[in-house]
Parts: C-alpha cells; structure tokens; sequence
C-alpha cells in the first residue's frame, strides 16, 4: 500500500476519495444526503445540474469494468462536466509510458479530476501523492484493497430501505481475501454505527486477523444469514485467486451460495445485495437475485447519485459557492 494521502484540503473539505477508512461519520452522512438530492435530477426532462460546470474529469481505467466506468461517465456529465476516457490497451502505458508520464500529459490537458481504476493496491494514493495541487482523485477500484464508491452506494442503498444503520445485522458473504468491495463496505458499516457486521466464508477466502476488522466470521452460511436485515452476497473473484482455495464453483454454491430456502432464515423484511455482476447459481440462485427481495439494480441505479455526490464535493464546491453567490447578487 502506498503512503497514506491525506483526502481533506485545508478547509476540511473533501479534495480526494481514496478510500472510507479515516473519514468521519458525519462526511459518509454528508455524501448520502446530497446523493438522495442528486437522485432527482434522473427524472428531470434534462437530466444536468451546472455544479461542475467547466472541470475536465478524465476516466483512468487501467483495469476493465464497463459498468463502473459509465455510471462515473454519467455522473460527470450530469454535473456539467467535461469527459475524457482514456482507452488504456492502446495507449502510450501500453508501450512502456509510465503510470507519472501519462499524469503528466493529462495535466497538461488542464484536467481537473483523476478517476482510477487499477489492479495494484494503492494505485491510486500513488496518483495522488504526485498529482498537481489542484488535481482530484477518485479511486474506483484498486487491486484488492478499496473500492469506495462502491461502499458508499451500498450504504445509500441500505439507508434507503432501513434508515437507522444502529439496529441492522449485516451479513457479507463471499470472497473476502480478495474483495475491495467488502473492505470498503465493512469500513463504512463500522463508521455508521451498525449494530452487527457479520462475514460468512470458507475458511480459505477469510483474511487473517479477520476480527480487527470489527466484524464476526462465520464459516457457516444459516448460522452467518439468521436474523439478518441486509444480506450482500460477493462476487466469486475467479480471477484474482490463486491456488485451490476452492474445490469447485459447484461445492461453493451447494455450502455458500444463497437461495430462497436459505434466505428464509434471515428476518422476513430483509434485503438482498450484489455489487455485481452476478455469477448466477454461484453466489445465489436467480429465484433469489431476480426475487422480490432484491435491490440489486436499485445499486446500479444508485451509482449514478452516489458518484454525483462524490465528485461534487471534490471538485464542485468552488462553483457552488460562484453560484450561489451569482443568485445571491441577481436577487439582492
């Protein structure tokens, strides 16, 4: 992990988001709210507000994920900005430019927020550590450390449906050694005050220490999933695992996966996540992801809100406050 890079500027205001841990309560509160406002503009005939208007957001995504991808495209389109997504597999990176060079070109460009997608942990501290002083960085996933964003539409997804974060049971089920989103997720649950955050893996797929983390394992999914509000199922990282952590995506669904017979142990009002994609008859059964219980594409459709958020408050608060002021001045 890179050096840790402080995310407030010098008023206290958010300058990155890199990661959950080390904010405070009343910023992840702060970044829900504005989302619920930012909600509305989706039903809007034109669906733009002018909070950044002006700033230049370039997409760095050195790691594929077209959903990810589009909702921080939208979001910034949303707030007026202007777009950049750099195709990296042709890019100079892939002939030999280095990580700084390709900052540097870009800054030359004038560009007012870096959102970074990368496989190595800690990719995008290193991004911040070196980018101009007016420079914002989002980080949108890197390797297996954080995906914050991420976390931050979950938890407004889970707010939407049980307010008061102090008496839920979360239950996270899945790969945890090699999950960003969970680590963002349990980071933000804690910081929210929730009443129980609860892991249910195999053995192989639990970090070590697992409890520092502030949660409860479980090795067993109708132990993990009894009485839960919330329940988020994992996506199965095929590709970032190594070795015969598991025997089988078969044997995985059969002792984890979640289906409805499973799920009737948890509260009969509880609710159903997924970061996506899904795997289907992996992580649960389409009974279960396609059920009535789901809210899974209210995640995706959140995304788009939550990123608004986020994005504004690092790089659109000098415009909102011009703004202000010009209404101000117009009806004084």
């Amino acid at each position: 992990m890179s050096a840790f890079v402080n995310q407030l500027d010098t008023q206290g205001n958010l300058k990155h988001f890199l990661t959950i841990e080390g904010l405070s309560r009343d910023l992840l509160i702060d970044i829900l709210d504005r989302s619920e406002a930012f909600l509305g503009v989706a039903r809007q005939a034109v669906k733009k507000v002018p909070l950044c208007k002006g700033k230049v957001v370039a997409n760095l995504f050195f790691e594929n994920s077209t959903r990810t991808r589009t909702t921080f495209e939208l979001a910034a389109k949303r707030l007026s900005a202007d777009v950049l997504n750099l195709n990296i597999s042709t890019s100079a990176t892939a002939k030999g430019e280095t990580l700084l060079d390709t900052l540097r070109n870009l800054e030359a460009m004038h560009v007012d927020m870096f959102v970074v997608r990368h496989a190595d942990s800690g990719a995008a501290h290193f991004i911040a550590r070196h980018a101009d002083p007016h420079v914002s960085i989002i980080n949108a996933g890197d390797g297996r450390h954080a995906h914050p964003t991420q976390g931050m539409l979950d938890m407004f997804t889970i707010r939407q449906k049980k307010p008061d974060f102090a008496g839920l049971t979360v239950a996270i089920v899945g790969d945890l050694l090699h999950s960003r989103v969970a680590r963002s997720q349990i980071q933000a649950l804690n910081t929210l005050g929730t009443g129980e955050v609860r892991v249910i893996a195999p053995r192989t797929l639990i970090p070590a220490q697992a409890e520092s983390l502030g949660v409860r394992v479980f090795h067993s999914l109708p132990d993990g999933v009894r009485d839960a509000d919330v329940i988020i199922l994992l996506r199965l990282q095929r590709e970032r695992m190594s070795g015969a952590l598991l025997p089988s995506e078969h044997e995985y669904f059969r002792l984890f996966g979640l289906t409805e017979k499973r799920l009737r142990g948890a509260k009969p009002d509880a609710i159903v996540m997924h970061p996506g994609p899904i795997n289907r008859g992996v992580e649960m059964d389409s009974e279960v992801a396609d059920g009535p219980r789901s809210v899974i594409l209210e995640q995706v459709s959140n995304g788009i809100a939550v990123r608004m958020a986020i994005m504004s408050l690092c790089i659109g608060t000098q415009n909102l406050h011009q703004s202000t002021n010009n209404q101000d001045q117009a009806h004084g």
